[in-house]
């Protein structure tokens, strides 16, 4: 039960995902803890708007304003993006932006007043800087207590924009679990490219479906 909450939270927050790009720089650790409160607080502010539409909506445009979708769609597909032909590819960043902005839809958003967070430690790095984010999961019940989770941003400025790069728990990056997945979408469409791009939209529009019966 926790452990859902806590993923519906990294989905929502953190499709946020990439790798530095080469001209990234790190983000000094007073900007970089009122960077993340600042996105953080809005974050929780549009879960808790109670219009299921405006709530979508204001969650496209955090993930539209503070994600480089087009740099994460390349790394997602990794050494396949050479195979592609130039129509491949626009077709596909097209595609991966609705990919993104269909995928979070898909679970539950409701969260109320019970989630909270707070910045803890932050390392920076040459290429970006580490927040650690404390994340507080409410009990299964009002009888079971809570936990806390330490999860990490690694956050990048790129031409004066500041993102987050990469979300790890442990070990975990959530970045390379989408580049794993994708992966074996083109392994099964038997490493043919088209087949894959269509492969991908059926589940991207199964995906918008979905979403779009939520809201009637």
């Amino acid at each position: 039960m926790k452990r859902n909450l806590f993923l519906q939270l990294i989905i929502c927050a953190v499709l946020l995902c990439g790798i530095s790009p080469l001209s990234a720089a790190q983000v000094p650790p007073a900007e970089a803890k009122n960077w993340v409160e600042t996105r953080g607080n809005e974050l929780l502010q549009a879960f808790g708007e109670p219009d299921l539409a405006v709530k979508y909506r204001r969650l496209d445009e955090l993930l539209l304003k503070y994600v480089d979708l087009d740099y994460i769609s390349r790394f997602v597909i990794g050494k396949h993006w050479r195979q592609m032909t130039a129509e491949q590819k626009e077709q596909y960043r097209a595609l991966f932006r609705r990919y993104a902005l269909a995928l979070y839809k898909g679970f539950p958003l409701n969260f109320g007043e019970q989630l909270n967070f707070k910045v803890g430690q932050i390392t920076p790095a040459s290429e970006h800087t580490v927040v650690q984010i404390l994340i507080n999961l409410p009990g299964s019940s009002p009888q079971q207590s809570g936990s806390e989770i330490a999860v990490e941003f690694l956050i990048s400025r790129n031409k004066e924009q500041t993102r987050i790069i990469d979300l790890k728990l442990g070990e975990s990056s959530l970045i390379l679990s989408y580049r794993s997945r994708f992966y074996e979408m083109v392994a099964e469409a038997d490493d043919d490219i088209g087949w894959f791009l269509e492969d991908l939209e059926t589940v991207t529009v199964s995906s918008e479906k979905n979403n779009q019966l939520k809201l009637k």
